[in-house]
């Protein structure tokens, strides 16, 4: 991952969360019996995070930062004295995998998808040490990467709970992970969805992140546990799908007018008022140079070339 993409993602992370969610930041959720979701803090770059407590061990959805699982790891033993036995990085970006080593010091193995854990071999020595120059707790940790691995799916199940890993597809990242609990109708996401202006769009396909989304949707979840901003219900979503239709249709009218990466660049403040005048996708748009990589990476998609710098 380029520094600029790293940048960008810092960035995100610490845009303030929506003001619904901020007095849950930090806390312990309990969604149903033995299930859990914390949302992280945005200032500090974390994600968000869930476990599910098996019958002889406990699930955990993401491995944060080292300094968000350091946050995490005590609220789970205040619950139980089971141990953590796997971690489940749904992606390859920084706040969500560079956690693992703290995670595999209390014995647990780290798991992700095969594309996930390729990319974190690719790129995970570079943007470690890019991280670590502004970030104490990385500097202090060292990159570990997934041990367990998947193509398709993979099933942890008991007479208690079934959490089911899924690859969507091309998404956030082409190695995105799902995680779907079907008794309990609770979908964690990873940055599959987010709930708020948090979408990093650098390592996605946005045209089938949609699809992904759509896919997501049937599903029938009752619960939405988001990668940042508060959970929710199915409408985290379909609100999530519908700002990148609303986004594509927006580019998509740059396009057919023939404008260029300089008259686009122009026209992206006008097309994000727009965008937030439209109730269910307002809280999805970035301010200034963020909302501009969210319009040049559609625009490219559809074959146009990079906005000015």
């Amino acid at each position: 991952m380029a520094p600029s993409k790293l940048a960008l993602i810092a960035a995100l992370a610490l845009l303030a969360a929506p003001a619904s969610g901020r007095a849950q930041i930090n806390t312990v959720q309990p969604i149903a019996p033995d299930v859990y979701f914390h949302q992280g803090d945005p200032r500090h770059g974390h994600c968000n995070n869930g476990w599910i407590v098996m019958n002889d061990y406990v699930v955990e959805v993401d491995a944060n930062y080292p300094s968000g699982a350091k946050i995490v790891i005590p609220k789970i033993r205040a619950i139980t004295d089971k141990p953590v036995r796997f971690v489940i990085d749904t992606h390859f970006h920084p706040d969500h995998s560079f956690g693992n080593q703290v995670w595999a010091d209390e014995g647990a193995v780290p798991v992700s998808h095969v594309a996930a854990q390729e990319e974190l071999e690719r790129s995970g020595a570079a943007a470690w040490e890019l991280s670590a120059k502004t970030r104490p707790d990385v500097a202090a940790s060292k990159l570990k990467l997934p041990s367990l691995t998947y193509t398709d799916s993979l099933v942890f199940s008991d007479d208690r709970h079934r959490v089911e890993l899924h690859w969507p597809g091309v998404a956030h990242t082409h190695g995105d992970t799902l995680v779907w609990l079907p008794r309990e109708r609770i979908l964690f996401t990873g940055d599959v969805c987010v709930n708020g202006s948090f979408n990093y769009v650098h390592d996605s396909n946005i045209s089938e992140w949609i699809k992904v989304l759509e896919s997501a949707k049937k599903l029938g979840a009752q619960v939405v546990c988001p990668g940042h901003g508060p959970m929710g219900g199915p409408e985290v979503l379909a609100d999530q799908q519908g700002y990148f239709i609303e986004l594509q249709r927006g580019v998509r009218e740059f396009v057919d007018a023939s404008m260029s990466p300089a008259e686009v660049k122009a026209a992206s403040p006008g097309l994000a008022a727009r965008l937030k005048k439209i109730t269910h996708v307002a809280r999805y748009v970035p301010s200034d140079v963020y909302f501009a990589a969210h319009v040049e990476k559609v625009y490219m998609e559809m074959g146009g070339g990079p906005l000015p710098q």
